[in-house]
């Protein structure tokens, strides 16, 4: 979007976005999202993104979200653990390999710089 915007967060239509089963621990997790914004190089991202329970593994790009519903416990590897509910906010830096179990379906909003 090049204009200024608002979004409900906790009502936003989200698709479906592939989950590697490789990155899967334990159970079915789903992973839904939607990017509402995109610098003209692609190096910034805002967006919309949505899990259900299950614990999966990632390796994160700088990122800044607030969690808008939902809860999750995020293992850093060589790091901290984050416990993350409604109203939190988190930094994640590049590079970081994290295990992230979802214990409510959690939704987020987000700021990624690549």
């Amino acid at each position: 979007m090049t204009h200024p915007f608002a979004l409900h967060i906790p009502d936003a239509d989200l698709e479906p976005e592939p989950l590697d089963p490789a990155r899967i621990v334990s159970g079915n997790p789903e992973v839904t999202g939607k990017v509402v914004w995109e610098s003209a190089d692609g190096r910034r991202i805002h967006g919309v993104w949505q899990i259900t329970p299950g614990v999966v593994t990632d390796t994160e790009a700088d990122e800044l979200f607030v969690v808008i519903s939902g809860s999750a416990t995020i293992e850093c590897e060589d790091g901290p653990t984050l416990r993350v509910g409604p109203g939190d906010m988190a930094v994640l830096r590049a590079g970081d390999r994290t295990t992230w179990t979802v214990h409510e379906t959690l939704r987020k909003a987000y700021a990624v710089n690549l």
